[in-house]
């Protein structure tokens, strides 16, 4: 029997993971591989809850295996997913969160809060464990967007619990503040609400933490970068010139302050902005692209009732993008989480 768990093994050996290009032997993803009569069973361990390539791992496997291992006649695979840590995090940041990834736009009115809420909330559905920082301090917009205006977080033991909504643990200034009365602050101010949100909220175990950023380069960005271990950031674009030469300046920053661009994302593509700009400016920096969202009254109607258009209405367009976009991020995250290291790291956050 152990020489044929071998051989199994071997076998799937031969399996590549697509993003990372190492077989998943190596990168130690099957777990628990047990043979009974002709059958194989084994889990697969996926860097991610949203991955979109089970039936990609499932046809390679049957390719390798069966018919390939003499007595082994059929596959029995269960699925499981464990999100790597950024290893930056280690003695940088104590709080149990695996991934913190920023929402960035080089201006206003892209949609960047829109496709930060989508995005968490898409994650959350496949079943990871995410949080949603509104570091826009002086503007949040969170709050509404996620149908939680009027919530305000608990504090036990002199932590802040945060809001929930749709899956995803929320801290906003929109949850603290009078929203009739304008918040000022200077930019030491900024840096101190921000480092708050991490430090003085009981976050519980997260997947992946998602900072939506004011617009611009200023202090906002420039004070997360440089005091927490960003896994990367995403620049969030409309297709249109005057939003792309931002995006740029954008991503650029962020590549001078060494955080990595996951990267970028056309938001509102279609007849009225065009569509388009978003890829090519990718391809001319050779950042990634993430995905194509499509302009569609229903994703405004949802960031003005609270209701996240990949929640309420996932079988639309829209819906549909912000789905394949969380899945496309989560990939990004995997790879550049885990290059350097390797394998999946076996020590597993409850």
């Amino acid at each position: 029997m152990a020489d044929l768990q071998a051989q199994v093994m071997a076998a799937l050996s031969t399996v590549i993971e697509p993003e990372l290009h190492r077989d998943i032997v190596t990168l130690n993803m099957v777990r628990d591989l047990t043979i009974e009569g002709g059958t194989a069973k084994f889990t697969i361990v996926l860097t991610t809850p949203a991955c979109p390539l089970k039936d990609v791992f499932l046809t390679r496997c049957n390719l390798a295996v069966v018919g390939k291992v003499p007595g082994i006649e059929k596959l029995d695979i269960r699925w499981d997913a464990q999100v790597p840590t950024d290893k930056k995090m280690q003695g940088r940041l104590d709080v149990p969160m695996r991934s913190i990834i920023a929402i960035s736009s080089g201006k206003g009115g892209v949609g960047k809060s829109t496709v930060a809420i989508n995005l968490a909330a898409a994650l959350a559905e496949a079943g990871a464990r995410v949080g949603l920082i509104d570091a826009d301090i002086l503007n949040p917009n969170i709050p509404m967007m996620a149908g939680v205006g009027t919530g305000r977080p608990r504090v036990v033991e002199e932590k802040m619990i945060p809001v929930e909504a749709y899956g995803v643990k929320l801290m906003s200034t929109g949850f603290l503040m009078d929203p009739e009365k304008p918040l000022i602050m200077r930019g030491p101010m900024l840096h101190s609400a921000i480092r708050q949100f991490f430090t003085d909220v009981n976050w519980g175990n997260l997947d992946y933490m998602i900072v939506d950023l004011p617009p611009g380069t200023g202090d906002a960005p420039l004070s997360l970068a440089q005091s927490f271990p960003l896994t990367g950031a995403i620049v969030v674009t409309q297709p249109q010139e005057v939003a792309l030469s931002d995006a740029l300046r954008g991503g650029m920053m962020f590549e001078q302050l060494n955080v990595p661009v996951l990267g970028i994302v056309e938001n509102m593509a279609g007849d009225f902005f065009g569509e388009g700009g978003g890829e090519a400016l990718a391809k001319q920096r050779n950042w990634h692209f993430l995905g194509r969202v499509p302009l569609d009254a229903e994703v405004r109607k949802g960031g003005d009732f609270g209701r996240p258009v990949v929640i309420t209405r996932p079988d639309s367009p829209a819906g549909k993008a912000f789905h394949a976009l969380s899945q496309q991020v989560a990939a990004r995250v995997s790879v550049v989480m885990l290059q350097g290291m390797d394998v999946i790291p076996l020590t597993v956050i409850n």
